[in-house]
């Protein structure tokens, strides 16, 4: 076994699940990724944990997605979830584009069946993790060796170091009230008063290399395009420009994927407001690869996030955007500039500590 799988089992348990004496530990991963399962379970026994492992395999949720006309959430698996202490969620697929041929409403419907299962993850540890495969590898256009070590570059790094650096930046966003996000066909601005920013530091997802908030919905006003595509349960949309008014989408375009993205929109109330502004910061990640656990984190860019907004960010004062949905959309900020209360926080690819 490459001796950095196990590195990245220990990471996961001592820093982003915590994994403690007795937790019950709930595993979801497809059958690529059973060498980090198993990683995974010599440490849960380390720590005198109990794990167990539920499969994913997308091929089937697509032939259950399309023959399904009626959604409910599965009672059985919501009783697992009530019982786990913590959930470890490994993505591995060896088809990244099974869900593609299911229409955009079923998966609309599914994932507002799924919506409990999901908000009990949120009150627990969890944290989303990548395997790498030669399908994710070939996405990324790069070998299979060459995307190992880009996975392995990006998640075993001193993360308490990368906290530090980046709560001056959670200190920017907690004293600030407005932020303006300002470039090529792009001119936005948004309320950040009241809200709480968080430190992404590998403790949800891994790797990681972020901080946001959740922006007031209802202060989102103006426009802005997104330069890198945006890939919603395997469908890609490019080139998107959205119109605010109010907080909500008022117009709308795409070069590519528009019919998707309007169902996008259309799937509830919540679904074309934002509920979470997006800063990356992990240098490391240089390539987009087609992998929003990645990209988002890339360290000269923001992204914005349609639907839900992330529990915790919101503020006492502030109320929460809700959806089934929370779709991320990144911007490239090397022509761009964002800005809290007139202050250059990233500037045309540069933080302000970099400068």
């Amino acid at each position: 076994m490459d001796k950095r799988i196990k590195e990245h089992a220990e990471i996961l348990c001592d820093w982003s699940a915590e994994v403690e004496e007795d937790d019950k530990v709930l595993i979801s991963a497809n059958n690529q990724a059973q060498e980090l399962v198993k990683a995974l379970y010599e440490e849960i026994g380390k720590r005198n944990a109990m794990p167990i492992t539920v499969s994913s395999n997308p091929e089937a949720q697509s032939l259950f997605l399309e023959k399904t006309e009626e959604f409910k959430t599965p009672s059985h698996l919501k009783a697992l979830y009530e019982e786990s202490d913590v959930f470890i969620n490994i993505k591995s697929s060896d088809n990244l584009r099974a869900l593609n041929n299911v229409a955009s409403q079923k998966l609309a419907k599914h994932s507002k069946s799924m919506k409990p299962i999901q908000e009990l993850v949120e009150d627990k540890r969890w944290v989303l993790t990548q395997h790498p495969t030669k399908n994710q590898a070939q996405m990324a256009q790069m070998s299979y060796e060459e995307y190992k070590d880009f996975v392995y570059d990006s998640i075993i790094l001193d993360w308490e170091e990368i906290y530090e650096k980046q709560e001056k930046l959670v200190k920017k966003l907690e004293e600030g009230k407005e932020v303006k996000i300002k470039g090529p066909n792009t001119d936005l601005a948004m309320s950040i008063k009241g809200t709480v920013p968080k430190n992404s530091c590998g403790k949800k997802n891994m790797p990681s290399g972020e901080v946001f908030t959740a922006p007031v919905f209802t202060s989102v006003e103006g426009k802005i395009s997104f330069d890198l595509p945006i890939i919603y349960q395997g469908k890609e949309i490019e080139n998107t420009e959205l119109k605010f008014e109010k907080g909500e989408v008022v117009e709308f375009d795409a070069e590519k994927g528009k019919d998707h993205l309007d169902q996008i929109l259309e799937i509830d109330e919540g679904s074309n407001r934002v509920g979470e502004l997006g800063i990356g910061t992990n240098r490391g990640i240089d390539k987009f690869t087609k992998n929003i656990l990645f990209d988002e984190k890339i360290g000269n860019t923001i992204h914005l996030a349609l639907g839900r907004a992330i529990e915790g960010t919101i503020g006492d004062e502030n109320k929460r955007n809700d959806s089934a949905i929370h779709v991320d959309m990144i911007r490239n900020m090397d022509n761009s500039k964002l800005l809290i209360d007139g202050e250059e926080i990233l500037s045309e690819g540069k933080f302000f500590w970099e400068k």
